[in-house]
């Protein structure tokens, strides 16, 4: 396993726009060692999720690279990063993302279908079962709460034992006692298996649970904080 999981260096975002070139993330630089924790917060427009989209390789940069457990993705096609979010990352986004046709249980066993090595329901179901979903796994996603959908997805980004974990805005949909149980799930989770975790938020709590905050502002990290 690589020493950082995650290695950021001068990362930059443009956009064309009618007024020429709109830069949303300015030459941002990090590294994230295996099991770290770390937030990334700022207003609305800051880039945060840009930032994440492009660690995560869901987007290519304008400049700069993204290293994700010691594999650059400069230079890989779409088909080859999908590859590799799929071998070492697990993603929990804030509108859930369940496939409606598919049960609780067929949701979290899709990443290893991707993955082409064979399904392992009782992995799935042991996951639904430490998420409190064990009764649940027949289940679809309109039978479901927000809370329990975000608990289907949470079960679905560990099946794989990803090497990291994004989460962007988990909770935005929420309650707050559900929110609650949710973080509490993904943080004793990530304990377990060691995953580092990159955690987007608005919420200055959440943030102050992890080792680390990054702090943006119209694109630019204004502070690095070790909490």
């Amino acid at each position: 396993m690589s020493q950082t999981i995650l290695k950021i260096d001068q990362l930059t975002k443009s956009y064309p726009s009618t007024h020429g070139s709109l830069t949303v993330l300015h030459e941002v630089s990090f590294e994230l060692a295996p099991g770290a924790t770390c937030a990334i917060v700022g207003p609305s427009g800051s880039g945060k999720t840009t930032l994440l989209g492009l660690c995560a390789g869901l987007d290519e940069p304008s400049s700069g690279t993204v290293s994700l457990n010691g594999i650059g993705l400069g230079g890989l096609d779409e088909d080859a990063r999908a590859k590799v979010r799929n071998d070492h990352v697990g993603f929990v986004f804030q509108n859930f993302q369940l496939i409606p046709t598919l049960t609780a249980l067929e949701n979290v066993l899709v990443p290893l279908e991707l993955r082409g090595n064979g399904v392992d329901p009782a992995t799935a179901a042991s996951l639904l079962e430490k998420v409190g979903l064990g009764d649940r796994t027949d289940h679809y996603p309109v039978q479901l709460s927000g809370g329990e959908q975000q608990r289907v997805a949470l079960a679905r980004a560990f099946v794989n034992r990803p090497a990291i974990l994004f989460c962007d805005e988990p909770t935005g949909n929420l309650d707050a006692d559900t929110a609650a149980l949710v973080i509490d799930l993904i943080f004793e989770l990530n304990r377990e298996a060691g995953t580092t975790l990159v955690l987007v938020t608005h919420d200055l709590d959440l943030a102050r649970r992890t080792g680390r905050i990054l702090r943006l502002r119209g694109g630019h990290v204004i502070s690095d904080e070790r909490t």
